[in-house]
């Protein structure tokens, strides 16, 4: 049984990947809380929706959790199928196959941000 290249991989080793998921998972945590608060404490309205998302620091921060999900998916992914998946071309047509998915997700997610 061969061992796996870190190639793959988004981090240079395990602590990397271990600290990529921790800091993208409090930047998702973070976000997630500030919506809910937004939407408890303010009448959301398509203006008010609107306002908040016009907001240049709103876009960074959205940005910021676009980004952290992209990289929070594909340290999850990489780790299942390097986990289950042995065969090398399997593993990397499933690999390579998310990774465009979330390329896709994080270039609309920016187009729908700024509008480019």
């Amino acid at each position: 049984m061969g061992t796996v290249n870190s190639v793959t991989n988004l981090g240079r080793s395990g602590v990397y990947d271990w600290l990529i998921q921790r800091v993208s998972a409090y930047v998702l945590a973070l976000y997630t809380l500030f919506l809910l608060g937004f939407i408890l404490f303010t009448d959301v309205t398509y203006e008010s929706w609107a306002g908040l998302f016009s907001t240049t620091w709103f876009r960074i921060f959205s940005l910021m959790a676009l980004v952290a999900i992209g990289a929070h998916a594909w340290v999850g992914l990489w780790t299942v199928t390097t986990d289950y998946i042995k065969a090398m071309a399997p593993r990397f047509l499933v690999q390579a196959g998310s990774g465009a998915v979330m390329f896709v997700y994080v270039v609309w997610g920016v187009e729908i941000l700024w509008g480019l």
